[in-house]
Formats: C-alpha cells, structure tokens, sequence
C-alpha cells in the first residue's frame, strides 16, 4: 500500500506543483463551501490513480485544488465510509496521500445526530474528543515506520490552538458554537433511541459514521486536526421521530453559512 500512497501523491503533486497548507473535508450536504475556494485544479476522483470512489448522495467525488482566504488549501468534496463496504485502509487512503503531500493541517466537517439536551438541529459543534465504536481501528496491522509511530498518543486528537481560534471566530461572527464529544458507530443506519441513550451514557454529544478513523490516521502521522459537526437530527430514550437522509441534507444546508464563517476565519487566521 505504501507504493499505491506515493504513486496517488506523485500524480497530485505533479499537477499542483506545490505544498498545500490545508487538506479540508466536506461532509454529508457541506459541498457548497467548495464554492468558497478559488479552484485552481479539480480532479475527479475517478481519473486519480488508486483513489476510492464514493457511492453517497450529498457528498461529491472531486478533489479540489486552490486558493481559501489567501491560503493554499485541498479540499475532498466527498469522503469514504466503512459501511460503504470499503476497509479501514481505504476510507483512510486520502489522509497517507495527504501526508505524503506534506499538508501538515486537517479540517473536517461531518453531519451527527445529537444527544447533548443542550443541541437543536442546524447546531454547530466543535469536536473536542472523541470516542472510537467502530468494529476495525485504522492502525490494526503492521505498522509502516515511514508514516508513524506503532503507538500513537491520542491525548489532543483535535487541535487545541485551532479549537480557541474557532471559539473567537464563532464570538465575532455572533455564532451559538457548541463543543463536545463525538462517537463513531459503522452505520448506515440511524441510531434506535436506545442507541441514542448509550451514546449519551458513555459521554458522547453527538453521534455520527465517519471522522474518527482519519483523525486516528492524520495523528499517527503528525498531522493537526480540526472538525465541525452539523448537528441534523436529535435522539434519546424519550425521543422518537423518524429520521432521512434527506432531511440530514436540509439541516446541514442550513447550517452551511456558520460553517463557513468559521472554516474561512480558522484559514485565513491559524499560519
């Protein structure tokens, strides 16, 4: 896998010719802050050697390439899943290419059901920690030396500097930013309510089916990371009201202007 890391990065970096100082990821329905970005390059995924494909509405298939308030950022619009059928080495493959490209700074955004009391829906959280359910670990097998460390310390798996920046970005824009902690579970199926309830139980705010296992990879890699959650369904043990994908796309169309007040300020405001 290795060699398939470099070939896919080769093949980028010889389109774009320099070192990006952002990879970004849109999550479910978060396509429209690609329109904030100044493209330069835009790869379909299908015509990048060795890159995964994605099957799920609301998100896209392209890498982009340009400019973001000045700075030189990458941006996947579209992500990979595990309950897509793909393993964990490939819903991660982005992130070793990512490295490999030299980016040293992850920001991510996702949708996420919420069970924090506190949370409505179109909420935006801040991950602050997170806690890992799913079945398979990313770093599970033999560990490439040349990408990181066997162990790998997870005590800030979200950048604190990035997270104090985002909370001053969020108080000048007069938006209501929530913070908490985020659990992966596989999916594809939304939480039962007493799903809902043992996420709360274990400490979580927000439940959601990605992020997680690129976060676990981009810090075994050294990276700094940031996420977004848009909060598009709320869920306990006293609440239960049907849930679709669709409307998952409307909450998180309609939290898309705070998110991108705040990945645009953290851009143009964190190097």
């Amino acid at each position: 896998m290795l060699e398939k890391f470099k070939e896919t990065a080769e093949f980028i970096r010889d389109i774009i010719g320099e070192t990006p100082d952002f990879a970004i990821v849109l999550g479910s329905g978060l396509s429209k802050l690609q329109y904030e970005v100044e493209a330069i390059h835009t790869l379909d995924y299908k015509d990048i050697p060795n890159f995964p494909q994605t099957t799920v509405a609301g998100h896209g298939g392209k890498l982009i390439y340009g400019i973001l308030e000045g700075k030189k950022v990458l941006m996947m619009s579209g992500r990979f899943h595990y309950y897509e059928g793909h393993s964990m080495e490939t819903v991660t493959f982005p992130f070793r290419v990512f490295h490999l490209l030299g980016i040293k700074n992850l920001i991510l955004s996702n949708a996420a059901g919420g069970v924090n009391p506190n949370f409505k829906v179109a909420d935006v959280m801040i991950l602050t920690d997170h806690i890992n359910m799913m079945p398979e670990h990313p770093l599970r097998g033999r560990n490439i030396e040349e990408l990181g460390p066997r162990f790998v310390d997870m005590s800030e798996p979200y950048n604190r500097k990035m997270i104090e920046l985002a909370k001053h970005i969020a108080v000048q824009e007069n938006i209501n930013l929530k913070e908490g902690v985020y659990v992966a579970l596989t999916g594809p199926t939304f939480e039962t309510p007493a799903e809902y309830g043992m996420v709360k139980a274990i400490g979580g705010d927000a439940v959601g089916m990605s992020t997680v296992p690129e976060v676990i990879v981009a810090k075994h890699q050294g990276m700094d990371c940031f996420c977004l959650s848009i909060i598009t369904d709320l869920g306990g043990p006293d609440i239960s009201f049907a849930v679709s994908h669709e409307e998952v796309l409307e909450a998180a169309n309609k939290a898309m202007p705070n998110v991108i007040k705040i990945v645009k300020g953290l851009v143009k405001n964190y190097i």
